[in-house]
C-alpha cells in the first residue's frame, strides 16, 4: 500500500495540515502551501524538522518566516529556508498568496 492510500499516512497528513493551519493568516499562506506541494517530496529528516517547526510558538514562526530573527536550531533554520524559498519561487502556482 502506498503512502496516498495507507490510512495511516493520509491521518498524520490531515494532522499536519490541522496544525499548519495558525492563528496568523500570514502564516497560513506560507505553510499550507509549502505542506501541500513540498512535504511529500521532503526526506525524512526534514519530514520530521517541519513535524517540530509546526509545534512552535506563532509569534517565533512569524518572525523566522518573515526574516525577523533566525532560529537557533539547525533543522529549524533549513525547513524555514525551504519554506521561504517555496514561496519565492516564481515558478510556483500563479494563484499563489505571496
Amino acid at each position: 500500500m502506498s503512502d496516498a492510500t495507507n490510512p495511516e499516512s493520509l491521518a498524520q497528513r490531515k494532522r499536519l495540515h490541522w496544525h499548519s493551519r495558525r492563528g496568523m493568516w500570514e502564516l497560513d499562506l506560507l505553510l499550507i502551501p509549502f505542506l501541500e506541494h513540498c512535504y511529500d517530496h521532503l526526506d525524512a529528516q526534514d519530514r520530521t524538522a517541519y513535524q517540530a517547526l509546526i509545534e512552535e510558538e506563532d509569534q517565533d514562526l512569524f518572525a523566522w518566516l518573515l526574516r525577523r530573527e533566525e532560529p537557533e536550531d539547525p533543522a529549524h533554520r533549513r525547513i524555514v529556508t525551504l519554506i521561504q524559498a517555496h514561496a519565492e519561487n516564481a515558478e510556483n502556482d500563479p494563484r499563489r498568496p505571496v
